[in-house]
């Protein structure tokens, strides 16, 4: 489902990834593990869409990712691809559900299938009374759990997660890592996640270990 190819990443001097070849099946939960600067996030970023290779191929669903212009971009990115980040990054003059359906409604799917859709997740999550509140009347797990449904709403092939509990106290963590094996098992969703957390990466199906740009 998800090809890396010849990934090469570099920052002015700085040789970020120096080849990095990975390959995804649909329905996997991934972890990325390894030191701070090894690459990981670039990585995750470059296979995202978020950021381009210097030199290699990124290929999702047999589509080159790399060869779409920007418009083609964007529009592959919201319809394909969910992210989740250490910080959630929700709009705070927005409602649970308002900042749940924003993907939604730049896809341009109807206002009302966008909240049936909302509602939907949120029941999976067990958050529905929490959809009319705005994010600083959430706990921070919460809070997070409201970031993973946002990258829900438009059944992406793969939510891509940069350290998605790095902010969580350890109770929190442990249901955020518990979420996204339900989520595997009720979508087959698939996750790439960046983590420092050594459970979370164990529990994944496989466990990739970069070093120095390159996967060890």
């Amino acid at each position: 489902m998800i090809k890396a190819e010849g990934i090469y990443k570099s920052y002015g001097q700085l040789n970020v990834l120096k080849g990095i070849n990975l390959e995804i099946e649909k329905g996997q939960i991934i972890s990325i593990v390894g030191a701070s600067g090894a690459g990981k996030s670039t990585l995750l970023h470059i296979m995202g869409t978020l950021d381009k290779a210097d030199k290699g191929r990124i290929l999702i669903n047999n589509i080159e990712v790399n060869t779409l212009n920007d418009k083609k971009l964007s529009e592959f990115r919201n319809k394909h691809i969910g992210f989740v980040f250490q910080f959630h990054h929700l709009l705070p003059e927005f409602t649970a559900l308002e900042n749940i359906c924003i993907p939604a409604f730049i896809a341009k799917v109807k206002k009302k299938e966008s909240i049936e859709k909302a509602y939907e997740i949120l029941d999976f999550l067990g958050l529905r009374e929490r959809a009319e509140h705005k994010p600083n009347e959430l706990s921070g797990g919460e809070q997070q759990r409201i970031a993973v449904a946002r990258a829900l709403i438009n059944r992406p092939d793969v939510i891509f997660a940069d350290e998605p509990s790095g902010n969580l106290d350890s109770a929190n963590a442990k249901e955020l890592h518990k979420l996204f094996f339900d989520l595997r098992q009720q979508f087959n969703q698939t996750f790439v996640i960046v983590t420092h957390n050594e459970e979370l990466a164990n529990m994944a199906d496989r466990k990739i270990s970069m070093k120095d740009g390159n996967i060890i």
